[in-house]
């Protein structure tokens, strides 16, 4: 069992934007510090009057740029939602690649635009070739993250905590509500 202290916290705007995810440690620790306020809690105390953070609002609102989700492979495999883009079936991280979908041989850079997820079965029938030299169409085109899909992604993080969901702009289904944050 990992230690408590690791546990995913979100931590909003202190206009309920969704920012990030931390650790419990360090939302305790902006608690403290009085830049943040519990929104809520776990139902248990940390300390004395103190309740166990699942979700935090900082005091001040915090003016965030535009942001660049960074190119990793997890930020791959969440956009497009674990699924092999050339055969649409659903895998764990584990079972994943990552494709170029303009081989690197072929002068394809490691960017949002050229990277997808890809089942090693596919990966190796595709080998050196552009999906239309392999006969293997892609089921969507790779796209850089955006605003939207950076929240998709937080919203992929949240490990299905119906608290969150609320704060993550979730309707009943599970899909992402037509909801304006921050200032207009």
């Amino acid at each position: 069992m990992r230690n408590v202290m690791h546990n995913p916290v979100l931590v909003l705007n202190a206009s309920y934007e969704p920012l990030h995810i931390c650790a419990a440690r360090r939302a305790l620790v902006l608690i403290v510090k009085d830049a943040a306020h519990i929104q809520e809690h776990a139902g248990r105390e940390v300390h004395a009057g103190i309740m166990f953070p699942t979700v935090i609002r900082l005091k001040a609102y915090r003016r965030v740029p535009h942001r660049i989700r960074l190119l990793t492979r997890k930020n791959i495999l969440v956009r497009d939602g674990h699924q092999c883009q050339y055969c649409g079936k659903t895998f764990s991280a584990m079972e994943l690649t990552l494709d170029h979908v303009v081989p690197r041989s072929k002068g394809g850079l490691s960017t949002w635009e050229n990277l997808v997820a890809c089942c090693a079965p596919d990966n190796r029938r595709k080998a050196d070739q552009t999906p239309e030299e392999a006969g293997m169409p892609l089921l969507r085109r790779p796209r850089p993250v955006t605003l939207h899909t950076a929240r998709g992604i937080l919203r992929a993080q949240a490990d299905t905590d119906k608290v969150w969901q609320k704060y993550l702009y979730f309707d009943n289904a599970g899909c992402r509500e037509g909801v304006t944050v921050g200032p207009s």
